[in-house]
């Protein structure tokens, strides 16, 4: 089933075509890799996406309805179950893995539950951070932790909000590679019961990811397919590859 489809939009800024007449869908579940050179328009898409930018033209179609999601906010679109990552881990340093979990989830949005710490789910805490690793981190600060845990105590935050469709923001960079190793893993798990969409530079850890990959190149779809697909595109050689 579709979960989401980008129609048809575009949008400029100050005369700069960011976006182009991009369409682009994916299923639930379904592991996804966005792939281009800076400036293709990725990061506008996850914009557009979430809410952060309203387009010029086009729609965004989203769930069993096909419902236009543009021009919600970025907070109603969350809720709806769209949920993004960005690339700088953005997580509570001064307060535990536990207490990181404890304010994500889904169900325990009200002031006095974060303030006054009433009980979280304990059951469901545990959960999310035995999915991202982090079970025997529960009680660490999360200053404390390395770069890729930092990134996975945030998917794990993100899981803590029930999402259909995770976008997720070079995951790769910054990370060891047994850290690389533990995210391909991690992802490919999530992927089984998540839309998941990775944009990532980097070439080898989207091989790792063995997924459906899209090329945008001047913010269009420039090929879809496996990796080897796009990267025997002549078109995708000449803009990406640069040979």
């Amino acid at each position: 089933m579709t979960l989401l489809e980008v129609d048809g939009i575009s949008v400029s800024f100050d005369g700069f075509q960011a976006i182009n007449g991009l369409s682009f869908a994916i299923g639930e579940p379904e592991l996804r890799a966005v792939i281009g050179p800076n400036g293709a328009g990725k990061t506008t898409f996850m914009d557009i996406v979430t809410g952060k930018t309203r387009p010029d033209s086009g729609r965004v179609l989203w769930g069993e309805t096909n419902r236009n999601i543009l021009g919600q906010s970025e907070s109603a679109i969350a809720r709806l179950g769209i949920g993004r990552k960005f690339q700088k881990p953005t997580v509570f340093e001064d307060q535990t893995v536990r207490e990181n979990l404890a304010m994500a989830l889904k169900d325990r949005r009200g002031p006095f539950s974060v303030l006054f710490g009433l009980p979280a789910d304990e059951g469901r805490l545990l959960d999310f951070a035995e999915e991202v690793g982090l079970a025997a981190q529960l009680d660490r600060l999360a200053g404390e932790l390395s770069h890729g845990q930092k990134q996975w105590l945030e998917i794990g935050m993100l899981l803590a909000q029930e999402p259909r469709l995770l976008l997720v923001d070079e995951p790769a960079a910054g990370m060891t590679p047994a850290e690389r190793e533990h995210t391909t893993d991690l992802l490919k798990r999530l992927a089984r019961r998540h839309a998941v969409v990775v944009v990532e530079h980097d070439m080898d850890f989207v091989r790792r990811l063995d997924c459906r990959v899209t090329v945008l190149h001047e913010g269009r779809v420039l090929a879809e397919g496996s990796l080897d697909h796009v990267t025997q595109n002549q078109d995708v050689i000449d803009v990406y590859l640069g040979r």
